[in-house]
């Protein structure tokens, strides 16, 4: 596959003519979802706050779902990790006044070129100099924005190895980044740490914050509960486990892929960025 077939070119594509949708929460807590990953939107007399930024193509269609909220510029950005699906718009934010904040892996990974395999086989140039994140931590960080105590957390590697989660204390709303796909197979960037297992553990980590009452924002997806952290890691121990056990048995991917051993998942969860071929690969690389 040329890099011009890559997946990540049909994303920029998509993203130019998405419709970007707002869902309120609570607290002046919304989510815009449509193009690229989920972000969360924290407004108040301090001025909007974002968690992640969307694709570069999105941004007339982010920046008219933001102005539709209110006119109140941004003034912070954070970043859950480091693609570009949710640092893609990092340049044109900050060219509005805000500053970036993200996990040091983050800014590491879009300070150089960085390749990624799978699905998407693309390489991914240095990030311009407004688009880098100018304040990064290595495992917790608190911000008190808007009458809001935001707390940042590192995983372990997961996804990738610069995964964070934002919690909005007061609100009780958790953005996970990618670390949960709401119904949808996840990419895993093995590339940069990311790997199954350290997925599986992430999602773990998930169900052990929150309550019922939580509102969790996915990285791709709607906008779900405990509930759905509970089926996305079910639905990733079983089909890691079966795809374990037929490896292990000595049987070549595209055996395995004919196997189908998300069989009961693939018509509802493949349908983003993995179809069940490619997730099942991605699988079988961490077993």
């Amino acid at each position: 596959m040329a890099q011009t077939d890559s997946i990540v070119v049909g994303a920029f594509k998509e993203a130019a003519t998405a419709k970007v949708t707002v869902q309120n929460l609570r607290r002046h807590i919304s989510v815009l979802s449509g193009a690229g990953g989920n972000i969360a939107v924290l407004t108040g007399a301090d001025g909007k706050l974002l968690a992640d930024a969307a694709i570069i193509t999105a941004r007339p269609h982010v920046a008219e779902a933001l102005a539709s909220i209110n006119a109140d510029p941004v003034q912070q950005l954070i970043n859950t990790h480091w693609h570009f699906d949710h640092t893609g718009g990092n340049e044109w934010v900050h060219e509005a006044g805000a500053s970036i904040l993200a996990h040091e892996n983050t800014r590491k990974h879009l300070s150089q070129r960085t390749r990624v395999e799978g699905n998407w086989r693309y390489t991914f140039p240095v990030a311009p100099a407004g688009a880098m994140p100018s304040t990064v931590f290595k495992d917790e960080h608190t911000l008190h924005v808007n009458n809001t105590t935001l707390m940042l957390k590192h995983y372990s590697p997961a996804h990738t190895d610069s995964d964070i989660s934002v919690y909005f204390s007061e609100a009780d709303i958790l953005h996970t980044g990618d670390t949960f796909w709401n119904r949808d197979y996840p990419f895993i960037d093995y590339g940069t740490g990311g790997s199954i297992d350290g997925q599986i553990r992430a999602a773990e980590a998930n169900i052990v914050k929150v309550t019922n009452e939580t509102i969790v924002i996915p990285g791709h997806g709607a906008v779900g509960g405990k509930a759905d952290l509970v089926l996305f890691r079910d639905v990733l121990v079983e089909i890691r486990d079966n795809v374990a056990a037929l490896k292990k048995q000595g049987k070549p991917l595209p055996e395995v892929i004919a196997a189908k051993p998300g069989a009961r998942y693939d018509a509802e969860w493949g349908n983003l960025f993995q179809n069940p071929s490619d997730f099942v690969a991605l699988v079988y690389q961490g077993v």
